[in-house]
């Protein structure tokens, strides 16, 4: 048997009770009922107002290669669950359903649909686990790597989490969401190669120490790369050696080449007040463009408060509170039935819960995103049936979808469908754009946010409502749900 990670097949990776459904439908023989699914999400990491939405390449990769191999089909035999019908089907499986998506790299918000899944029931099924664990994982770093980005105030933010990140996909794929999100670059080769992103990075204490002197190292480090010359100085004093011992390998190993340092790195210590002291030593040396780059369990807030305190940081590497989100490490999407067909007419499905929250929106839908049009900035989302028509001619009145009593009206608006066809009949119908398209998207997405949206402590609350015709639909659905517990 294979036992190397790289050479299972990741089509066989979903909860098992997918595969016992999948064939339970063959049994019912509704196996080519064409079924809808939705991919949402109830909140938001760290009380954030907003997501970012990222894994659509990745699993549109998954999603062109899905088959089940021989092994695959021994293995599934020998459970003795699962009849030969079942396996012909897993051995000749082949990919066909249609798949909307909002694009990646998207401001998204909770409850409303970002991914929409079409196709016969049996084949639909066995998609869920393998399309939660990407757009989940990926979704979670992408936000938090925005949060810290945004912290940082302009400044550069390298990410460098791989060795403490939850295997080995997590550090590629989380690196990469990162980038995405904001971040300038990432230590992980791996990731920097497969993705075109800067690989950054310096040294490590042990350099260091694998030298008599402090001085020693530094003087050796400058001489093999003198045009990325960035010196960890905390290894044994920062204040009364490291930063002296830098200072003088710039004066007798750079200056004379005609270099300028690139920069110091703390990574321990009390870094506002070391950044500051810092600041002067280099300043007074003559080194006032040398960078100071600090690292040491950082994050969104702990930056916060190092610039409350008026610390010197020039940029920032984060690890591990990054590629773990360690502050709030579970995005939480959802996977719904919220459709099926009959005689090719729509049938829309909800499910009901006593917990408010699990409630969902029945029906196929469409996501539109309101812009006012004077600032271009994000109003609100919409969410209608697929179908819905909106004249932008005429003013737009959105209500909340509990508290109806609370309505907002646009004129000056333009619309924006937020949800595009990926996969038709099985077949790729979208450009996926490259890593600096995408970045450069999502840039603009958060920027179309208002201030307000984008605050750590209590931001504001972004709409997202039902149109009437939606809400009236599953008003009714639930009432008549109630009255079906009643009987």
């Amino acid at each position: 048997m294979k036992n190397k990670f790289n050479e299972y097949n990741v089509s066989i990776l979903s909860d098992f009770y997918e595969f016992t459904m999948s064939e339970g439908y063959f049994n019912e023989n509704i196996e080519n009922k064409i079924t809808y699914f939705d991919i949402f999400y109830r909140n938001n990491p760290d009380g954030a107002s907003y997501s970012i939405f990222s894994g659509l390449e990745h699993l549109v990769d998954i999603l062109k290669n899905l088959k089940f191999s021989k092994e695959d089909l021994e293995y599934f035999k020998s459970l003795n669950t699962f009849d030969d019908k079942f396996l012909n089907f897993l051995k000749d499986f082949k990919f066909t359903c249609d798949v909307w998506s909002v694009p990646e790299g998207s401001v998204i918000f909770p409850k409303e649909p970002i991914m929409t899944i079409k196709g016969p029931a049996s084949e639909v099924q066995l998609l869920e686990t393998i399309a939660l664990l990407i757009i989940n994982h990926e979704s979670l770093i992408a936000t938090k790597s925005n949060r810290i980005v945004r912290a940082a105030k302009g400044r550069p933010v390298m990410e460098f989490g791989a060795r403490r990140a939850h295997g080995i996909d997590a550090a590629v794929y989380g690196a990469k969401a990162s980038y995405i999100a904001g971040l300038c670059g990432t230590s992980n080769v791996l990731t920097a190669k497969l993705f075109n992103i800067p690989a950054l990075g310096t040294m490590a204490h042990s350099w260091v120490q694998m030298f008599d002197t402090e001085l020693e190292a530094f003087k050796a480090f400058a001489k093999s790369y003198p045009n990325n010359c960035v010196l960890l100085v905390d290894t044994y004093d920062t204040l009364q050696s490291g930063i002296p011992n830098a200072i003088k390998t710039f004066d007798e190993v750079l200056k004379p080449m005609g270099i300028r340092p690139k920069g110091i790195r703390l990574d321990s210590g009390d870094l506002a007040y070391l950044s500051k002291q810092a600041r002067k030593m280099l300043d007074k040396a003559g080194y006032e463009d040398c960078k100071i780059v600090v690292s040491n369990s950082l994050d969104e807030y702990t930056i916060r408060d190092l610039f409350n305190q008026g610390a010197k940081i020039d940029s920032f590497g984060i690890g591990e509170r990054l590629i773990t989100s360690k502050s709030d490490p579970i995005f939480g999407a959802v996977y719904k039935l919220c459709a099926i067909e009959e005689n090719e007419k729509i049938i829309p499905k909800i499910k009901v819960s006593e917990n408010v929250e699990k409630i969902t929106t029945p029906g196929f839908k469409q996501l539109y995103r309101i812009y006012d049009k004077e600032t271009k900035k994000a109003q609100a989302d919409l969410i209608t049936l697929f179908d819905e028509k909106i004249d932008e001619s005429k003013a737009l009145e959105i209500f909340h979808p509990i508290y109806t009593w609370k309505r907002t009206s646009y004129e000056n608006y333009t619309l924006r469908p937020m949800l595009k066809k990926i996969f038709e009949g099985g077949k790729l119908v979208y450009d996926l754009p490259n890593i600096e398209k995408i970045r450069k998207y999502c840039k603009q997405e958060v920027e179309s946010l208002w201030d307000e949206y984008k605050r750590f402590d209590n931001p504001h609350i972004y709409k997202v409502d039902l149109s009437e015709k939606l809400w009236t639909l599953k008003r009714n659905m639930l009432n008549e749900a109630v009255k079906k517990t009643k009987k």
